[in-house]
């Protein structure tokens, strides 16, 4: 059994509930969940290793926004206090007391637990100076062939400035010193983008036994080609992360995306915020670096292991399938049929598919049969982030060429994935694809197809709502729901969300969907309220939520007086959770559980009794401020009664987890749940056999 530190708080400022958890100590928690998967022996060795990775990245992006935004805040004396009391600085100080022991495990983990483990096996990174003469030489030509020609050594002096370190790029800090004694501070970064991070010394072949030696200590050891006629001293290894958020004011931008270009070239030129440097490095280099980049000491992490653990990445490339988890193919639902076959299935019923155990093929066959359908007239879709080479795009592309009306609504905003989405916007727009930008001030992140097709005398519209992005890719990993209808009532409330987007219109309502900013919010609270209502009043009451944060604070109020009138409220939320369960008096009859695991919990439910006629819902919002008052989202309600009856067996099945499940207690900590019992992700993957 694991537990981890309990979040710590001070007192509340005045009026402000106790029972409210910090925002991002929490995110953290979730983070140190993640680090866990790395610690366990129960999982394969590769994936453990991918646990480790995601906890860094998690941490990056964490540091790249988060932070970055608090110190904006102070930098800027805007002492806005948290919910839970704390202020930027007090926030800050708590964010580096829970952050650096988490590294300290990472690194413990990585090299005490995994390396081993991978020397076992007989993958082991080796140091220069422990290979034979023979393999130095060898190695020392190719850096000269295709390492040195790519390095540019920066010294710092009168005429050379502090050069700029770009956003985690890995880098050799040292100092220089000439003949005549004048010492300088020098860099070297390391050309990543060019080389793999760690060099096979035995080809190209990852299948074990193999040995990989750091680019590092490869450029370390030839430092003296990059300052021939120097002495150069001891190089140390450092990263550093900068502030990453965009600043967008659309109001100000006559065109987004020229306007979101510059945005993102001014991204690469953000604050830095955290500096990760080897332990051991001396104070004085640190100094110039800390100076160079405008940090104190508070900002350095000294890295007791290896930096920049995610460039590992050639780790996750081994070629041992036992090393990893078992492949499994998804199952293809028999009701999900092809080409006509496919729109008479989804008229005749819903369909709801449950990703990865469901195959994402149909979700891309939908788009498909709707491009080479010769009775569809028009397609309208939502990207808010999608793959690489995406079956999704090829689609539309296709239904253009093949004479249909396509909209597609692409978010150019979607974090960390704007230069794609520009990519994609573009590529649409040659392709004749009619592309909206969304709505100004929002993110659209509300996931959705409408096909139109004539049948006869009628045009009908097929929809697909799901709670994950159209990603081919990440829907092997991802649990998501989608559904596809034909529901008229349904689509045409669709059609409305489409319109909005598309053109100029305020609908007054909406009946059937809850479509965030103008009404989500009001209708979530509205049946909380009547859950609430319906305990005081001796009804049967029930509340389930399965989605990825909590932070709402009029949900958590509504939450906290449902649970005070007796409603059984069970949350499964994978990350933040600022509600806090189990409290005397307030939320009793609260339960928190986080799910961590192979497949990363994506998909959002909301499940609610309505005194025994079920209301359940599926979409792309989560119980956060920003969801439900600064995006567009939408939430379908699942009205297929057999859809109903295993949407809720499969939250029980969640609810009955013991080989995934955080419990979450009172003051904020987590604590893994022991012994015998099922494991929700194995038990679907069973099914598929």
């Amino acid at each position: 059994m694991t537990k981890l530190a309990a979040i710590e708080q001070l007192p509340p400022p005045p009026g402000m509930r106790s029972t409210y958890l910090n925002r991002e100590l929490s995110w953290l928690a979730f983070n140190e969940r993640v680090l866990e998967e790395a610690f366990d022996p129960g999982n394969p060795l590769i994936e453990r290793f991918r646990f480790l990775t995601i906890f860094h990245t998690n941490l990056d992006e964490f540091f790249m926004i988060r932070v970055s935004g608090l110190k904006q805040q102070l930098a800027s004396g805007m002492d806005v206090v948290s919910r839970d009391g704390l202020s930027p600085r007090q926030q800050l100080q708590r964010i580096t007391e829970r952050v650096l022991p988490a590294m300290a495990n990472a690194q413990r983990c990585l090299m005490h637990e995994l390396l081993p483990a991978f020397r076992d096996v007989g993958v082991t990174l080796c140091h220069y100076q422990d290979l034979t003469d023979v393999e130095r030489s060898h190695l020392d030509r190719a850096y000269r062939e295709r390492v040195h020609p790519v390095l540019t050594p920066l010294a710092v002096g009168p005429t050379n400035p502090f050069p700029f370190i770009s956003n985690l790029s890995l880098n050799l800090a040292l100092f220089v010193r000439s003949p005549e004694g004048e010492q300088r501070f020098a860099r070297v970064k390391l050309p990543l983008g060019h080389l793999p991070r760690l060099l096979s010394l035995d080809g190209d072949d990852l299948e074990p036994p193999v040995r990989l030696l750091p680019l590092e200590e490869l450029v370390a050891a030839n430092l003296d080609s990059l300052f021939p006629g120097m002495t150069c001293g001891t190089p140390w290894l450092f990263r550093v992360t900068r502030d990453a958020d965009l600043e967008i004011k659309e109001d100000e931008a006559d065109d987004l995306l020229p306007y979101l270009q510059q945005e993102l070239r001014r991204r690469r030129f953000g604050q830095a915020v955290r500096l990760e440097i080897q332990a051991g490095a001396p104070a004085a280099l640190i100094d110039e670096l800390s100076k160079g980049l405008g940090l104190d000491d508070g900002d350095v992490a000294r890295v007791d292991g290896i930096v920049g653990t995610p460039t590992l990445s050639r780790l996750l490339s081994i070629d041992a399938p036992e090393l990893k988890y078992p492949p499994f193919v998804p199952r293809r639902s028999e009701g999900v049929k092809k080409g006509d076959n496919l729109f008479s299935s989804i008229r005749s019923t819903d369909l709801l598919l449950h990703h990865p155990f469901d195959s994402f093929g149909p979700v891309v066959d939908f788009v498909r049969a709707a491009a080479n359908d010769p009775k569809v007239v028009a397609i309208k879709q939502t990207l808010y982030r999608t793959s690489g080479d995406s079956p999704i795009i090829h689609a539309l592309e296709e239904a253009i060429e093949n004479g249909k009306q396509v909209a597609a609504v692409v978010e150019l905003k979607a974090r960390f994935d704007e230069e794609n989405n520009i990519v994609w916007a573009g590529r649409l727009e040659q392709a004749g694809v009619h592309v909206i930008y969304g709505a100004p001030g929002l993110k659209t992140h509300a996931k959705l197809c409408m096909v139109v097709r004539r049948e006869g005398a009628e045009l009908v519209r097929y929809c697909h709502v799901g709670t994950g992005n159209y990603n081919a890719i990440t829907a092997r990993v991802y649990t998501d729901l989608g559904l596809l209808t034909a529901n008229p009532e349904i689509a045409e409330e669709i059609a409305e969300v489409f319109n909005r987007l598309t053109g100029f219109s305020r609908p007054e309502s909406f009946q059937h969907l809850l479509v965030a900013p103008r009404f989500m919010k009001d209708r979530l609270l509205d049946l909380i309220r009547a859950e609430t209502a319906a305990a005081r009043g001796g009804e049967p009451s029930r509340i389930i939520a399965k989605c990825n944060a909590v932070t709402d604070r009029d949900v958590i109020e509504a939450l906290y007086e449902a649970s005070g009138a007796g409603v059984q409220i069970d949350l499964l939320v994978r990350g933040i959770c600022c509600l806090v369960p189990a409290v005397p008096g307030t939320s009793d009859n609260i339960r928190v559980r986080s799910v961590v695991g192979r497949f990363l919990e994506h998909s959002r439910v909301y499940w609610f009794e309505n005194r025994g006629d079920p209301a359940a819902y599926i979409g792309s919002a989560d119980w956060m401020g920003r969801n439900l008052i600064r995006r567009v989202e939408v939430l379908v309600p699942v009205r297929s009664s057999a859809n109903r009856t295993w949407l809720r067996a499969l939250l029980e099945r969640y609810l009955i987890d013991v080989g995934r499940t955080r419990l979450m207690g009172p003051d904020g900590s987590y604590t893994r749940l022991s012994g015998e019992g099922p494991d929700v992700h194995d038990d679907l993957l069973e099914q598929l056999l």
